[in-house]
């Protein structure tokens, strides 16, 4: 791959040609849990919905 393309691949992007190239699907539910738990977190920190959330843990 020439220099310019590695430079502009975003994080995603890369991830996902990672797990294509090497086949590693297993990993792709850790990630898309990982995921989901960080949006948690950060709407569970700035929301009036907070002690609801907290209350599902």
């Amino acid at each position: 791959m020439k220099e310019k393309e590695l430079k502009n691949k975003s994080l995603p992007r890369e991830i996902w040609d990672y797990l294509k190239v090497r086949k590693k699907w297993w990993l792709l539910p850790i990630i898309i849990m990982l995921v989901l738990v960080g949006i948690l977190i950060i709407f569970g920190q700035s929301s009036a919905l907070s002690p609801f959330i907290y209350a599902l843990g």
